[in-house]
């Protein structure tokens, strides 16, 4: 799924590619599509992409024009206007030529030039949304990338809200105060720092100031010559031991973005850089463990105190049987697993095929004993017309048994004269 790296990577990706590009005429939806219409319209425009957390906004800004009769046109925007768009669980962008046009792109703006090319919010699964003239939703708190002080400021100015009850895995998933966060990203933090993924947020967290000490006293460091540790360097060696866990939650993304791209794109062949950068997430070895939203989390060790009760982990099962995918028998079974029913009436249909040719065959023999036992008296009928009319001459049969015999009789006689 894309989260915070993958949709900031999108915005590059926009930003790069239609940088000089001058698009042209209404923004097309697609007819499937239940996100609104965008009511844009304009002969010239240019578009921009930023980021925050979990959303990406397009901005779509008229060129201006001396002309002003250009300028009085009926339904042509004078003004810019922001589409904000959360991507779901396939969302992403695309721009091609216009007969290149992926299939499920549900939201369409075409450039001024020939050959037409065409930026596009592909959605698959169509999870994802846009909102014309939006802003940042409101319940998404700061940045963990790119508004790393108000995103500490945040989590630790609210430790007694409710919500820091739950599981640290669980929180970390609320985009109130980890705006950006998502499920892998999760599954590296927590095992980065080896903290169990079940255990009470508050407790995790309550230990961590609002600003990064850390951060704040690296030179103090170098000037540190006192032979006594001080209460600072006491605390700064506690939290080393622990780790910063809002400091991962800025760091560990921007090393997502750090590995470039285009960000999430379900068409994208080579995932083999990510695939090494991952060490806890769809991991061999590590376990899984469905948290109480149903979501799956990855882990090593000890889950923690507070996991669900009749917790089960059927990932790393389902991940052995994907592996031997290339067997044609495995495939067979899965496929069964999945459509019981209509499995059962192929199996049906395949026996009831089968019987009618069991039958054929069974008819088959019987009719060609019945012709057989049929036939047998008409062959009796040439022997008794053979003796009947032995002087007009045998048949062939009976001249290839009984002419050697009558030859080998004549030649013994002439011998015996």
């Amino acid at each position: 799924m894309p989260e915070g790296p993958e949709l900031h990577l999108a915005s590059l990706y926009v930003n790069k590619m239609c940088n000089g590009v001058v698009f042209t005429g209404p923004v097309r939806k697609s007819e499937v599509s239940k996100s609104p219409d965008v009511p844009f319209t304009c002969e010239a425009y240019r578009i921009t992409a930023t980021s925050r957390g979990k959303e990406v906004k397009l901005t779509l800004t008229p060129i201006k024009s001396d002309d002003t009769k250009q300028r009085l046109k009926t339904g042509q925007a004078d003004q810019p206007m922001d589409v904000v768009f959360r991507f779901g669980m396939s969302g992403n962008f695309r721009f091609t030529t216009e007969d290149e046009l992926p299939k499920h792109s549900h939201l369409r703006f075409y450039s001024k030039e020939k050959p037409c090319r065409v930026l596009s919010f592909v959605d698959v699964r169509r999870f994802g949304s846009w909102q014309p003239s939006g802003t940042w939703q409101s319940s998404r708190g700061p940045c963990v990338m790119f508004e790393y002080k108000s995103f500490r400021e945040n989590v630790v100015s609210h430790l007694s809200d409710s919500a820091f009850d739950r599981p640290i895995c669980e929180i970390l998933l609320n985009q109130k105060y980890f705006n950006g966060i998502g499920n892998y990203l999760r599954a590296e933090i927590l095992f980065r720092l080896n903290i169990p993924p079940f255990v009470a947020a508050r407790t995790t967290l309550e230990g961590l100031d609002s600003e990064d000490l850390c951060e704040s006293e690296k030179p103090v460091k170098k000037e540190n010559t006192d032979k006594k540790p001080s209460d600072r360097t006491k605390q700064k060696r506690v939290k080393e031991e622990t780790g910063d866990l809002l400091r991962l939650c800025h760091t560990v993304p921007l090393e997502v973005v750090s590995l470039g791209g285009k960000g999430y794109d379900p068409e994208k062949a080579d995932y083999s850089g990510f695939k090494a950068w991952l060490q806890c997430y769809y991991v061999d070895g590590m376990k899984s463990i469905r948290d109480h939203n149903g979501r799956t989390m990855w882990f090593k060790g000890d889950p923690g105190p507070m996991v669900p009760k009749d917790s089960k982990s059927p990932k790393p099962k389902k991940r052995a049987k994907k592996e031997d995918d290339h067997d044609y028998t495995d495939k067979k079974k899965v496929a069964r697993g999945r459509s019981a029913n209509t499995t059962k009436k192929q199996v049906k249909q395949e026996t009831v095929t089968k019987t009618p040719k069991k039958n054929k065959d069974a008819r088959v023999k019987q009719s060609r004993s019945k012709t057989q036992e049929g036939n047998a008296p008409h062959e009796k009928k040439p022997t008794a017309r053979r003796r009947k009319s032995s002087n007009a001459g045998p048949t062939t049969a009976v001249n290839f048994v009984a002419g050697p015999l009558r030859r080998s009789g004549r030649v013994t006689r002439q011998k015996s004269n």
